[in-house]
């Protein structure tokens, strides 16, 4: 009777193979899949940044003075 139960214990045959766990299998190809949808979305948008200009206004609007600045508003530069 005690040789029954010492050989249902056992730890299970070794097939020779090491393979990783079935979760981190589909942890990566989730995240393949991912990358996947995500630069084909990019790839479909097209270049963003580079040159880039706004449709609405022009540069040399009023308001604006000089390149990255803008108006002041009603300041003077005086101390008093």
């Amino acid at each position: 009777m005690a040789d029954e139960q010492q050989s249902a214990v056992q730890a299970p045959a070794a097939t020779g193979r090491w393979g990783p766990p079935p979760a981190l299998t589909g942890f990566v190809v989730l995240l393949l899949a991912m990358f996947a949808l995500a630069y084909g979305v990019g790839s479909a948008a097209g270049p963003v940044a580079p040159g880039m200009r706004s449709t609405v206004g022009d540069a040399g609007s009023p308001g604006r003075s000089g390149p990255g600045g803008g108006s002041m508003g009603g300041h003077t530069g005086g101390d008093r």
